[in-house]
């Protein structure tokens, strides 16, 4: 691994845990979990643009496949290898210890640190890394604009919606398909166990996203109606 690796890892864990300590103090009144989610849109912006800056040639975006890593794409990996150890320590701290949560945080950081030892895969693992991101500044807005006061509306609808076809496309659709490529493609056995494992968790929370959607639309149909029988 090379020397610049572990610096970034060690200045991004400082960046990070003063971004949250910074949030807190800006907004006392919020949550513990508000300022961790104000973090999170920060990395999850930060992690779409180095992902796209990382890309060679835009005409095969996801090219060339299991070759050694650039500085910028392990630099890039160093930079959210570290939010990952922040935000499983930040949850920790909270509380928040569900099992999903948990082996999502496990997964990407065995597996961004193997793409890091290896030295190899940092193509795949930057449109990992965009194609899990793209979707979480909705995830977070969602979960904060309930905190503002902001739920049963039609923003909230709104950008529930968005969250849910973004991460639909993006975890459901090209997820599977980085997946059969890491499987399928001479990788270290750990990198294809860890794309798998993320690919699993993933399954498991489009299952939830339906499930959310499909209660917000029926619960969306009844008021209409009311709404439709008052103007009358």
């Amino acid at each position: 691994m090379e020397d610049f690796v572990l610096s970034y890892v060690v200045t991004g864990l400082a960046f990070w845990s003063t971004a949250f300590l910074v949030m807190r103090a800006l907004m006392p009144k919020r949550s513990y979990e508000f300022c961790n989610r104000a973090v999170s849109t920060m990395h999850a912006v930060a992690a779409v643009c180095m992902a796209c800056f990382s890309v060679q040639e835009w005409s095969c975006p996801v090219c060339p496949l299991n070759a050694p890593s650039s500085p910028r794409q392990m630099k890039s990996l160093a930079v959210t290898l570290s939010y990952m150890i922040y935000d499983a320590a930040c949850c920790h701290l909270n509380g928040d210890v569900r099992l999903d949560n948990t082996v999502h945080h496990l997964v990407s950081i065995v597996g961004i640190g193997a793409g890091l030892a290896y030295q190899r895969c940092g193509t795949e693992m930057m449109a990992c890394m965009f194609i899990t991101e793209i979707s979480s500044p909705l995830l977070h807005l969602r979960e904060m604009l309930k905190e503002l006061g902001v739920k049963d509306t039609d923003l909230n609808l709104l950008v529930d919606i968005l969250f849910a076809a973004t991460f639909s496309v993006g975890r459901m659709v090209g997820g599977p398909y980085l997946t059969y490529v890491t499987l399928t493609t001479d990788y270290p056995i750990l990198i294809k166990a860890m794309a798998a494992g993320l690919q699993l968790v993933s399954a498991y929370w489009f299952l939830r996203i339906l499930r959310m959607v499909r209660y917000k639309l029926g619960k969306k149909r009844p008021a209409a109606a009311a709404a439709k029988v008052n103007a009358k």
